[in-house]
């Protein structure tokens, strides 16, 4: 059976988590959008430190599971490179079970220093990028010309050309956008090249066609979502999205594999809601609800460390996810997160202008206007972090989990009620 495990809100659903649960089963994971703005936390027991992964599949934990990095992703080898020698240095080698499309897009250091400086001129319009060169790298595949991929890494002469060829666009353009007077040098960067060549050379390759052959062979395969839907390039709250599909609809152009081919559509999402950076967010509670949280959930960004805003869970927004996603069933995470909060509230509709709205709004500006409708249920005080099996979750939990499945009719297969794998209980 091959599953697709997605984020239904603005990422750090705990999809991770997830990921690696199913992994024990999969023969293949495989990551498939975004970059090293991603960040992925994995636990494997409570007498360890977390798994902070920003571009290496969550099944990378698996001894014997095959891991994929496929054309979606724009990959930032320099980081890749970090993750693996940290991976290496507490007993895991990644470089045993890791394969990388070689049509992947690589972050070069001019698209880190293009989000940099576009971020600046943005001033207060900016738009809260990570700054890690994700949307320039994107937007460089897009144009085609500027754009090198991981399969260049394999010809070092040819790439050498491209380069300076970029690098005379790239310092041209910075110069006269914003001024810029410290124009980036080739052999630095090229030494960067071809230690990139040196060490990931050997494991590029074309993952579409492992893909195709997996499938023919009858493998699990478990394709790995990153951030979330509401951020989607398409369909999310644009422009304060992400540069990538990251809803389940981008999986076929980002790894070469028909959507007919997955069976399990799996939507990740938080008991609550949370988003990082700027952008519309209607169930937002910048009080005190929002603080108790954000503390109690650590919910800060694995990747950048900035506190990520929180809020009710909007039905809303996560009902749009499903829909235009095809998910067939949910895992609730951080549902231990509430515990304490007398009162638990939940969006079921929104309201603009005066005139109530059945679907997700396409544009941020009337995001941005909505007035939330809240439906309240009685919170829980139990502390649900030793629960170990659904039944003996306070009734309280339960009707909130059973209510949230109602609104969005579908239905809720696994609940979580902390980082481990073992605090992921089955919903009966």
């Amino acid at each position: 059976m091959n599953s697709c495990v997605v984020g239904l809100q603005w990422g750090d659903e705990g999809k991770g988590k997830i990921v690696d649960i199913l992994g024990e089963t999969a023969d293949v994971v495989v990551r498939y959008s975004g970059g090293a703005n991603a960040g992925h936390t994995v636990l494997r027991n409570k007498n360890e430190a977390s798994f902070a992964l920003h571009l290496m599949p969550s099944g990378i934990l698996r001894e014997n599971t095959q891991c994929l990095i496929t054309n979606g992703v724009v990959l930032d080898a320099e980081t890749l490179l970090q993750e693996i020698s940290g991976l290496q240095a507490r007993g895991i080698d990644p470089m045993k079970n890791l394969l990388i499309s070689c049509r992947a897009h690589l972050v070069m250091p001019y698209h880190k220093k293009q989000d940099r400086l576009s971020e600046e001129a943005l001033g207060k319009n900016k738009i809260g990028t990570t700054a890690r060169g994700i949307g320039p790298c994107y937007g460089d595949k897009v144009a085609r010309s500027t754009a090198l991929r991981a399969a260049d890494l394999l010809n070092l002469d040819t790439m050498a050309e491209k380069l300076r060829k970029i690098l005379e666009i790239k310092n041209q353009t910075f110069a006269a956008l914003y001024g810029d007077t410290e124009p980036l040098q080739f052999d630095t960067i090229f030494e960067q090249c071809k230690i990139w060549a040196a060490e990931l050379g050997g494991i590029i390759t074309d993952t579409t066609a492992y893909l195709h052959k997996a499938i023919k062979e009858g493998k699990s395969i478990l394709f790995e979502g990153a951030q979330g839907t509401m951020l989607d390039l398409d369909h999310g709250t644009f422009p304060f999205v992400t540069s990538s599909n990251a809803s389940a609809v981008g999986l076929s152009a980002a790894t070469g594999v028909p959507a007919r081919a997955v069976d399990r559509w799996i939507g990740v999402a938080k008991a609550y809601s949370t988003r990082v950076g700027s952008g519309p967010f209607p169930t937002e509670q910048d009080n005190e609800t929002g603080n108790y949280i954000r503390e109690k959930g650590h919910e800060y960004g694995t990747t950048t460390g900035r506190p990520r805003r929180c809020g009710w869970f909007d039905a809303v927004a996560v009902k749009y996810a499903i829909e235009i996603g095809g998910i067939t069933e949910i895992t609730l995470q951080h549902v231990d997160t509430l515990s304490g909060i007398k009162e638990l509230k939940i969006c079921t509709s929104y309201v603009i202008d005066g005139k109530a709205v059945d679907f997700f709004p396409a544009e941020a500006d009337d995001l941005a206007r909505v007035e939330c409708v809240y439906e309240t249920m009685p919170g829980f005080e139990v502390n649900l972090r030793d629960v170990t099996d659904y039944d003996q979750l306070p009734i309280e939990a339960k009707n909130y989990v059973r209510r949230l499945s109602e609104l969005l009719e579908t239905p809720i297969s696994m609940v979580g009620v902390g980082p481990g794998r073992e605090q992921t209980l089955a919903v009966k």
